[in-house]
């Protein structure tokens, strides 16, 4: 893979990840661009012990452009996107629209002693899987998954170095149920200033289970238990087991673990990598058969805190779809949005045999 660093016209950074070592990325960024945003502001919610990102300047985000002026396919002699090549293979830029961002500007005055506010430092990064705007990841062939998965594993660990960055997020939307607004198959990468609540939540549990247990990890008790069980795993190989938590919160939910605990993707090895790809693209066109239709969902790797609490991380990907029938969505309404607990209409076990029977054929 060569990696191949520019800058766009307002001075962002863009990286080409190719696939073969003889391509050429010279062409400039022919756009008149204003200079980017200053970080958005964090607000701190004493209550929960939560910060929030106040970030107006996304109001004004492109919004479901028509195809032929989408910012993330190549450029073309009548048309500069975001990328100024004319074809690439896979690339990431800093998002013109960022939640968080190295540019610090000015903080603003606390709303209330209790509510501190400061800059939302860090990063936002889109990545974009190819360039076909007609694809989508299901369609990619393994060799550009993995391609995927080392510009990922690249971009993890120099974000993790950057100052004040405490987890760094890679994930993908999918779907306009999801609140797509580019159709163009892509994700993103968010660099945080702190370890997001859920992490929080899961690192605190592993914690507890640690001291239960004589230091035993508790996702690996997990993922040892599931596969013990089998009634809830869809897919698994060397390497990799996918199964559908047995306290899934969403109609149909998998997790994809690799059978070694490692913190992140930089940590997983080259064996694992490889088989990696051709797992995921089976368990992501299952989720499309699933109704006969593209399937919404979120993809998202979690990943162990940069500082803190390695030992207690196991990297894993979360898939899961708002779908819940052909006809019906599952939204967060009101024990979910404003108590936090979820209410499944699908039984794991069901969802999990449901998967299982759309294997791909040969």
């Amino acid at each position: 893979m060569k990696r191949t660093m520019v800058r766009l016209a307002d001075g962002r950074d863009l990286i080409y990840y190719d696939e073969r070592d003889d391509a050429v990325r010279e062409g400039p960024d022919r756009r008149d661009l204003p200079p980017p945003p200053p970080a958005s502001e964090l607000r701190y919610d004493p209550l929960l012990d939560e910060w929030v990102a106040i970030a107006t300047h996304r109001q004004t985000r492109i919004f479901l452009p028509p195809t032929d002026q989408c910012p993330l396919c190549p450029s073309t002699p009548d048309q500069s996107s975001e990328i100024p090549a004319y074809d690439y293979d896979v690339a990431v830029f800093e998002n013109r629209f960022p939640s968080l961002s190295v540019r610090t500007g000015e903080p603003g005055d606390d709303p209330t002693p209790y509510t501190p506010t400061r800059p939302a430092l860090g990063r936002c990064e889109v990545v974009c899987f190819t360039a076909d705007h007609h694809a989508s990841f299901a369609t990619l062939p393994p060799s550009r998954v993995r391609t995927v998965l080392d510009a990922l594993a690249d971009r993890t660990g120099e974000l993790s170095e950057l100052p004040g960055v405490e987890q760094v997020f890679c994930f993908e939307n999918r779907g306009v149920e999801i609140g797509v607004t580019l159709h163009h198959p892509h994700g993103q990468i968010y660099a945080y200033p702190f370890v997001t609540p859920r992490t929080r939540a899961m690192t605190a549990a592993a914690r507890r289970h640690a001291e239960r247990t004589g230091g035993r990890n508790l996702f690996a008790d997990v993922l040892a238990a599931e596969r013990a069980a089998g009634d809830r795993v869809v897919a698994a190989n060397a390497h990799w087991t996918a199964y559908v938590p047995a306290a899934a919160r969403w109609p149909f939910e998998v997790h994809v673990a690799p059978h070694r605990q490692v913190p992140d993707l930089p940590a997983l090895d080259d064996a694992e990598r490889a088989a990696f790809g051709p797992l995921y693209l089976d368990l992501l066109r299952r989720f499309d058969r699933l109704f006969d239709k593209p399937m919404p969902y979120i993809s998202a790797w979690h990943q162990a805190p940069v500082r803190v609490d390695r030992d207690l991380g196991y990297l894993h990907l979360q898939l899961f779809s708002v779908r819940r029938a052909v006809d019906k969505l599952k939204y967060l309404a009101g024990s979910e949005s404003a108590m936090g607990v979820f209410i499944n209409d699908i039984r794991p076990e069901q969802a999990a045999a449901m998967l299982r029977q759309l294997a791909d054929r040969p």
